[in-house]
C-alpha cells in the first residue's frame, strides 16, 4: 500500500473536490491510500462517491476510504490535510454584524479584528482536538492546515502539541494572477519572492521568469489601472513593496482599510458573495454526481499546494513552493522569532524547508510585528480560556477605534458564540 493521506473536512465542496482532483492527477501519488473524513454524513458520502468516479476516470489507482470515525481515519496516516469549519457562514455574519452595530468597521472580520479573534477562539479547540488524535494515531504524520485563521491555528498547534504542522494558502499565487495583466505578461511568465504573514505579505522580489525585474513594469501598468486595488497601491506607494495579497485581506489588519477598500469587496457584500459561491460549488458537485454535468478531470489540477507538497516529499522533488506558513527561525529576520511567518519553501524527502529571505523594510516589519503580538495574545486566550487576554488582544487591534464600542461588541460576541467556546467554561 502507498502513503496514507487523510482529508479532514473532506465534505467541503471546494476543499474536498480540489484535494481529490489533485490526488488523482499527480503521478507521484499513484496508488496512495486516500481517506476522506467528515462529521457530515451526507456530504461525506457524496464526496466519496464522486472521488470514486474521479479515481476511475483518471486511472490513478488510489485506494479510497471514507469514514466518520476520526480515529479510524487517522490511524497510520503519513499526511493529514485539514480544512474545517463550524457553522461557518452564520457565525461569520455575526462576527461582522455585531461589531459593525457598535461602530467597529471590519473589512472582513475573518482573520483580524473582533471577528478574527472570535474565529480564532472557536477554531482552536477543534483543531487541537484533531491534533491530539494525530498524536495518538499517527504521531509522525505531517499536518497541512488550510483552516483559517491559518497563522493563529498553526501557532496554537506548534506551541501546544507535538504535531508537525505547515500552514497553506493560495493567496500569493492568486495575487500574481491579479497583477499579471497590469505587468503585461501571462501569469506563467511571472516569478516572485513573497514574505510576511499570511494575508499580510509583500513581494520582496517580483520578476519575470528570465530574471528581469518586473517592478518597473508593474509601476507603469498601475498608472493606467483606474480603480484597481486602491489599498494595495497606497501601501506600495508608502512602504515600497507591493502586497502579495488583495485589498480586503491586507485590510483586515489596518485601521484605515474600511474607507480604502471597494464596497463590493468588504463587509456583507463579500460575505454574501462567499456564501453564494459555496452554494454554487455544491450545486456543481451534485450535477457531477447525478451525471447532469460531464466529469472532465483527467490532467486537471486545482492550483492548491497540499497534494503538490505531499508528492514533492514522496518523490524528493526539490521544488519550490511560493508560500508556506512556519514558525520564524530567521527566515524573515526582522519579524519576531517563533511567530508563524509566510515565505517560500523547498520541498524534498526530508520535508518542508522555509527559505530565508532576509529583512522586510522597517515600516512593513513594524505593522507585521504588531499583528504577531496580537496573534500571540489571541492564541493564548483561545487555548487557555483566558477572557482577560482575549479582551486585551481586541483592544490592541488597530481596527478597534473605540474601547467602549469594542467591549460592547466583545461581550455580545461572547454570548452569541458561547456554545462554541467550551474552553472558557472550564477555565477559572
Amino acid at each position: 500500500m502507498g502513503n496514507r493521506i487523510v482529508l479532514v473536512g473532506a465534505g467541503s465542496a471546494v476543499f474536498g473536490y480540489n484535494s481529490v482532483l489533485d490526488a488523482v492527477n499527480l503521478s507521484g501519488l499513484k496508488g496512495s491510500n486516500l481517506v476522506l473524513h467528515d462529521i457530515d454524513e451526507a456530504r461525506l458520502h457524496a464526496m466519496a462517491g464522486l472521488a470514486a468516479k474521479m479515481n476511475e476516470e483518471t486511472g490513478a489507482g488510489l485506494e479510497i476510504e471514507a469514514t466518520m470515525d476520526r480515529g479510524e481515519a487517522l490511524d497510520g496516516a503519513d499526511f493529514v490535510v485539514l480544512s474545517i469549519a463550524v457553522d461557518r457562514m452564520r457565525r461569520w455574519r455575526l462576527d461582522w454584524e455585531i461589531p459593525y452595530k457598535h461602530g467597529v468597521k471590519q473589512v472582513l472580520g475573518e482573520n483580524g479584528g473582533p471577528g478574527g479573534l472570535f474565529h480564532t477562539m472557536r477554531m482552536v479547540p477543534p483543531a487541537l482536538d484533531i491534533c491530539h488524535g494525530i498524536e495518538l494515531h499517527c504521531p509522525d504524520a505531517l499536518l497541512l492546515n488550510y483552516t483559517n485563521p491559518v497563522p493563529r491555528l498553526c501557532l496554537a498547534i506548534s506551541r501546544h502539541t507535538r504535531v508537525k504542522v505547515v500552514g497553506l494558502c493560495h493567496e500569493v499565487e492568486h495575487e500574481m494572477r491579479r497583477i499579471a495583466p497590469h505587468i503585461g505578461v501571462p501569469t506563467q511568465l511571472l516569478d516572485a519572492t513573497s514574505a510576511g504573514l499570511n494575508h499580510f505579505s509583500w513581494f520582496k522580489e517580483l520578476r519575470l521568469k528570465n530574471g528581469e525585474d518586473a517592478y518597473p513594469l508593474l509601476g507603469k501598468g498601475l498608472r493606467d489601472a483606474k480603480g484597481f486595488q486602491p489599498l494595495c497601491r497606497a501601501l506600495y506607494k508608502r512602504f515600497g513593496l507591493y502586497p502579495s495579497t488583495d485589498d480586503n485581506h491586507a485590510g483586515e489588519y489596518l485601521a484605515y482599510a474600511w474607507e480604502a477598500c471597494p464596497p463590493r469587496d468588504r463587509g456583507l457584500s463579500w460575505i454574501e458573495r462567499q456564501e453564494a459561491e459555496g452554494r454554487e460549488a455544491w450545486e456543481r458537485i451534485n450535477r457531477l454526481i447525478e451525471g447532469k454535468e460531464k466529469l472532465r478531470v483527467k490532467g486537471e489540477l486545482s492550483g492548491e499546494g497540499a497534494m503538490r507538497i505531499i508528492e514533492g516529499i514522496i518523490t524528493n522533488s526539490g521544488h519550490t513552493e511560493l508560500q508556506v506558513n512556519l514558525p520564524n527561525e530567521g527566515q524573515v529576520s526582522n519579524l519576531l522569532p517563533d511567530a508563524v511567518v509566510e515565505t517560500p519553501a523547498v520541498i524534498n524527502r526530508s520535508g518542508v524547508h522555509p527559505i530565508h529571505v532576509g529583512e522586510l523594510p522597517p515600516g512593513l516589519a513594524a505593522i507585521c510585528n504588531i499583528q504577531i503580538l496580537i496573534q500571540s495574545l489571541a492564541v493564548e486566550a483561545a487555548v487557555n480560556g483566558n477572557k482577560k487576554k482575549a479582551l486585551q488582544a481586541l483592544l490592541a487591534d488597530p481596527v478597534v477605534q473605540d474601547n467602549v464600542a469594542a467591549e460592547k461588541a466583545f461581550n455580545e460576541l461572547f454570548e452569541v458564540h458561547r456554545d462554541l467556546l467550551p474552553q472558557f467554561e472550564e477555565a477559572p
